[in-house]
């Protein structure tokens, strides 16, 4: 293990996971609704099958424009 890592502190760690976390939200914020819903389904890191069980459920009565008025400090 090298010098550095063996310095790192519980810290520094917590840094490193937020800030990764972060990262990938970022990089999700950046695709349209549909290739998000996509990227966010939970599939087999060897084949790519979708897990039937854990499918991305959308509401459809969720108003997206809406939501993002209210967001930005838009009224009702």
């Amino acid at each position: 293990m090298e010098e550095r890592v063996r310095r790192m502190k519980d810290r520094d760690y917590l840094w490193c996971l937020v800030n990764q976390l972060l990262d990938d939200e970022e990089e999700l914020d950046r695709l349209c609704p549909a290739c998000r819903a996509q990227a966010e389904e939970e599939r087999c890191p060897r084949c790519g099958a979708l897990h039937q069980d854990s499918a991305v459920q959308v509401n459809e009565s969720f108003d997206m424009e809406r939501y993002l008025s209210l967001k930005e400090g838009g009224g009702v």
